[in-house]
């Protein structure tokens, strides 16, 4: 008797155990997971001029985007690194995959031999035959020379060439789209109120970013060999700036597409501290498949149902789209971004949104236009 009531005691203690852990992890999933990586670390500098270290910059401003985002009782940060260490690459995107996380974001200072360069810039994850796009990756991705049994690990990868991810699995699509939107929200707070020089939303094949499993970013948050810009960089204002325009896109994506919890705190815009320079613009193409616009309502603004992003071009057909009629597409930035059904109501459209998900479309999420242009859902609805 005293055996099978040691054993029951066991059991309820182990039952007791796997409960409180599902109810943690079920806790953890009521937030939005952030993951945050401050580049390089330790023996692996990263960039160095004019005595501004990269790899202290970039823990700095990633422990600043933290600490903002943290008084969010709805956000959990996760940090690949909290102090001076070296971590794989492969193990950055690692700990975002474990943490299941919404969302992965690398920060990094950008530099060049040639002092002249500055401005910001947010890469996506993309193969691209850009020079100055794989010299940057080329740049990021020789770190893992300094890991142990590096050729092993990364599957034969030549950080010297890194068009070599071609020839490994292709990034996930699926994420590309929200990559891009984060990266955009990343760069206008930059340009539209820090007055930083923009050099535009890009892709490149970075490894940090090829393993993770969620939509992610890396942040160049300027040239440290700059001197104007790496004295700025370097300093204690300069990295609140940055970091605080960098939380406040996060909140705004978070917000856009996975909503807002009442009495959620806000996050200010940031300041424009810098006398404004002139911004690089960068022409799209800009390809409306439907010849006429649906009628709006009396402020101009329509509702649509986004269902995926891809590089390829579709026909469409209600066999391409799991039988769902009345499907657009628009081509931006590289991308082919497929829409489903058009109205002037925001209820109406929450019902479009669900039919597309019952349909299978999981990941749809509703977009909205004003007099033909692309804006913000939340001002649409506002």
């Amino acid at each position: 008797m005293k055996l099978i009531t040691k054993i029951k005691n066991s059991l309820a203690i182990q039952l007791l155990v796997v409960l409180t852990f599902c109810s943690s992890v079920n806790a953890q999933t009521d937030k939005f997971v952030v993951t945050l990586d401050a580049g390089h670390g330790a023996h692996d500098f990263g960039a160095t001029y004019h005595g501004h270290v990269e790899k202290n910059i970039a823990l700095k401003v990633a422990l600043k985007v933290g600490q903002i985002l943290e008084k969010n009782p709805n956000i959990k940060v996760i940090y690949t690194r909290k102090t001076d260490v070296f971590i794989d690459l492969v193990e950055r995107a690692n700990i975002a995959n474990r943490a299941d996380a919404n969302i992965f974001v690398s920060i990094h200072c950008n530099a060049n031999k040639n002092t002249v360069p500055d401005g910001t810039e947010t890469y996506v994850m993309g193969l691209t035959k850009n020079a100055s796009n794989l010299e940057a990756a080329k740049k990021e991705n020789s770190v893992i020379t300094l890991e142990k049994d590096y050729q092993q690990k990364y599957e034969g990868f030549n950080p010297n060439a890194p068009e070599s991810l071609m020839g490994m699995t292709l990034m996930q699509e699926e994420f590309l789209e929200n990559s891009i939107a984060l990266a955009g929200k990343i760069q206008d707070n930059f340009k539209d109120y820090m007055g930083l020089k923009s050099r535009g939303v890009k892709q490149a094949p970075f490894m940090v970013l090829h393993k993770a499993y969620m939509p992610r970013v890396l942040i160049e948050m300027g040239f440290i060999s700059n001197r104007e810009e790496g004295a700025r960089l370097d300093s204690e204002q300069g990295q609140d700036d940055v970091a605080l325009g960098i939380a406040e896109a996060i909140v705004s994506y978070k917000r856009e597409f996975f909503g807002e919890e009442p009495n959620e705190p806000k996050i200010e815009k940031p300041v424009r501290r810098i006398v404004e320079k002139p911004v690089e613009v960068i022409q799209t193409e800009t390809v409306v498949e439907n010849k006429e616009m649906p009628k709006a309502d009396e402020n101009g603004i329509i509702f649509k149902v986004q269902l995926s992003a891809s590089s390829k071009n579709l026909e469409l057909v209600p066999s391409n789209f799991k039988g769902l009629q009345n499907v657009t597409s628009l081509f931006e930035n590289g991308l082919y971004k497929y829409m489903y059904g058009s109205t002037s109501s925001h209820e109406t459209a929450k019902s479009l949104l669900q039919e597309a998900k019952s349909k299978g479309f999981s990941s749809a999420y509703l977009i909205a236009f004003k007099d033909g242009k692309s804006i913000n859902i939340q001002d649409a609805i506002k």
